[in-house]
């Protein structure tokens, strides 16, 4: 299932971002707060920010968001670090 999200037009006018750059910080935006709030793993909220893990966990500390690491954290990193991701 795929998930679109509509956004106002004079919303998105009002954004103070490149318009080539909107998409791209919306979504980093939105995986650090479905992650902060613990609806979304790590592994996943890298792929919806379009980060690697790294420059995930760079965002997390220049915002000052804690980070929390769970059993399915571990079980998708080590299904990611073999190769099945």
């Amino acid at each position: 299932m795929e998930v679109v999200l509509r956004i106002p037009g004079d919303v998105v006018e009002n954004l103070r971002l490149p318009p080539e750059n909107i998409e791209e910080e919306l979504k980093r935006e939105l995986a650090l707060v479905l992650y902060q709030r613990g609806l979304l793993s790590s592994a996943k909220a890298c792929k919806l920010a379009g980060l690697t893990r790294r420059e995930f966990e760079e965002l997390l500390g220049k915002r000052k968001i804690r980070r929390h690491y769970t059993e399915k954290d571990l079980e998708e990193d080590i299904e990611y670090a073999t190769g099945g991701l």
